[in-house]
């Protein structure tokens, strides 16, 4: 089988396209890297989380969460806290800077990405929203992005 038959690989070049092209938006216009919107993504909306459900909820390991925070933090994007119950940890949450600056940057992406699947024909988009949705269904991926409850 050549590669560029092989699923995995069309799956992972089609998304990794469709991200750079959204990056030349919060790249360009806010200065942020890809973790850097991915973190602030998650962070849009949930007040504090721990890195380790940042990580867990995106493609982003420890250390690029980490990294990314660190950079965030300096810009006064973010503030880290380190819970008195396990000092190992790290939690996050958005200044109101940040706030500002994601719900600035939010619905450029957002028409960015419209436009980029406005292109497609209504079934074959509607085709790709069933199936990706079912493949992190059948992979029981949790992206869930609001608090968790207890």
């Amino acid at each position: 089988m050549k590669l560029e038959e092989f699923f995995p690989y069309r799956l992972a070049i089609a998304a990794e396209a469709f991200s750079r092209n959204l990056q030349d938006v919060y790249a360009r216009e806010y200065g942020l890297t890809r973790e850097e919107w991915r973190l602030m993504s998650i962070l849009d909306g949930v007040g504090r989380i721990s890195s380790l459900d940042i990580a867990r909820r995106t493609t982003l390991d420890k250390v690029q969460v980490s990294r990314a925070a660190a950079r965030l933090e300096a810009r006064g994007l973010i503030r880290r806290f380190v819970p008195d119950s396990d000092r190992r940890l790290r939690e996050y949450e958005c200044t109101e800077a940040g706030r500002a600056l994601y719900g600035e940057a939010r619905p450029k992406v957002n028409a960015r990405a419209q436009t980029m699947l406005s292109a497609l024909p209504e079934e074959a988009r509607a085709g790709l929203e069933a199936g990706v949705n079912a493949l992190i269904d059948t992979l029981e991926l949790d992206i869930r992005t609001e608090p968790e409850r207890d």
